[in-house]
């Protein structure tokens, strides 16, 4: 007899059902939500070089990892490499509620596109953009209410909170010894109620009823549709999980899959009897972030050495000019330096004088202009001074845009976290490679910050650049 966590997956899961599956999203709600898509694509020149579709919670997100330095691993990486030319989708079980608290309390990056809730919601860039089109084809045999009535006649489950109950999901919480059997009846009765849904059993506690069209795995099916509509298909999809409710994204054709190393049971035995034998889907040796980092070597899909592996950024070699690397190089040594985690040498002042123009203004989030040179000066006096202490720094959403034949706009976020406080100031920064080498690395013209409403600082004094 297969291990009940196993036979969830058999009985109401089958990855032999995939071409079906994915036949039936591609209806009309691809026709009626492309013009979300497209406002996502619109920074593409060509199809996406990489799309990785992660799980968060101990896939991307490391619970166990106090420092986040897995995770921080992963933001250099992303940030340096593929931002420009890439697509970054979450793949979450999480409600959109609980979904913002994670991301208030992790060094997480902006993602392209966003699947919460199990795969029932679809949501497009910063302002989170619903695909209504998505949401209609869920309605299909699919009737809350009943759902709810059928449910409430079961004691052994216990309804989680109303965060998580959304229109498309009904969630509780189950002992595992129980898992089987109400999975088992609950299909049953809600068949003869005239419904075609899906239970999901994962994290050994969580269950979730959702329509049949629904799932991690019909919501990236129902993506790549639309993006061969648009004749936009990523050329490498690199999906990553490591629980239950993330089986179905190893099933979509032709993606390459990372069970991080942490992966649960559950997980790990689906994959013994359906995709043991597949090389497209791996078993990481390293943990969560680390284990997705790992992946992207494996399938030589594209740079797999995160910059904050790099323990001397000055000895960096690059074929091109990068604005993208110089910016995510700059604050790494920021961080590094009051950190104390570099020797304190003038000859790093120097060198970053060097990539400072000596005309060069910084305007501060605070609206006060300072030259770049008094900047460095300043820095040279806080050396080490959040040594020993939580402090970190990270950018997201690095998108540089050339301006003329040696001058880059740089456009990003630029964080800092000490302590218990996070900061934000939305950045923008003009480069130029005039009368330099690529081994010189891009001059820095001007800087201008400002701000993030939601994430201003109680004082602006501490922050440098």
């Amino acid at each position: 007899m297969l291990p009940s966590l196993t036979l969830q997956f058999l009985c109401y899961y089958s990855p032999f059902q995939r071409t079906n599956c994915l036949s039936a999203t591609t209806s009309t709600p691809v026709c009626q939500s492309a013009s979300c898509l497209r406002k996502t694509m619109d920074r593409l020149s060509e199809n996406a070089r990489l799309m990785i579709v992660s799980d968060l919670d101990h896939t991307m997100v490391d619970h166990h990892d106090p420092e986040n330095l897995s995770l921080l691993r992963f933001n250099a990486l992303w940030e340096a490499n593929y931002r420009s030319n890439s697509l970054l989708v979450f793949s979450t079980g999480r409600s959109p509620t609980l979904y913002k608290e994670l991301r208030k309390e992790k060094p997480m990056l902006t993602p392209d596109i966003t699947i919460m809730s199990v795969g029932t919601e679809i949501t497009y860039g910063n302002s989170m953009e619903p695909d209504n089109g998505w949401a209609e084809f869920l309605n299909q045999k699919w009737d809350r209410n009943i759902v709810s009535e059928e449910t409430s006649k079961i004691t052994e489950l216990t309804l989680q909170s109303k965060t998580e109950q959304r229109p498309h999901k009904v969630s509780f919480y189950v002992q595992k010894e129980k898992a089987e059997e109400i999975t088992r009846s609950l299909s049953s009765c809600l068949k003869e109620r005239g419904l075609d849904v899906k239970i999901i059993y994962s994290g050994g506690t969580d269950l979730d009823i959702l329509p049949q069209g629904a799932g991690k795995g019909k919501a990236l099916a129902y993506l790549h549709d639309k993006f061969k509509a648009e004749g936009k298909l990523p050329k490498n999809t690199l999906v990553c999980g490591d629980s239950g409710n993330d089986a179905e994204l190893f099933t979509i054709p032709d993606v390459h899959g990372v069970m991080v190393s942490n992966a649960m049971e559950e997980l790990l035995q689906w994959h013994a009897i359906y995709a043991k034998n597949n090389p497209k889907i791996i078993h990481a040796k390293e943990r969560c972030a680390s284990g997705i980092i790992q992946a992207i070597g494996h399938f030589n899909i594209g740079p797999s050495i995160s910059p904050r592996d790099v323990t001397d950024l000055s000895d960096s070699t690059l074929d091109n000019f990068d604005p993208a690397y110089e910016v995510v190089k700059f604050f790494l040594f920021y961080e590094r330096w009051r950190l104390a985690e570099i020797g304190k040498s003038e000859l790093y002042m120097a060198n970053l004088k060097a990539v400072c123009s000596n005309s060069g203004i910084l305007v501060h989030p605070s609206g006060i202009e300072k030259h770049l040179h008094d900047c460095v000066n300043s820095l040279r006096t806080c050396y080490g001074d959040k040594r020993g202490q939580a402090f970190r720094v990270w950018v997201d959403q690095v998108l540089p845009v050339q301006v003329g034949s040696d001058a880059w706009l740089v456009k990003f976020k630029k964080w800092e976290q000490s302590g218990g406080e996070r900061v934000c100031c939305l950045t923008t920064a003009l480069l130029s490679s005039k009368d330099v080498t690529v081994a010189d690395g891009l001059t820095w013209v001007h800087v201008h910050q400002t701000w993030l409403n939601e994430a201003s600082p109680s004082s602006s004094a501490d922050w440098l650049f």
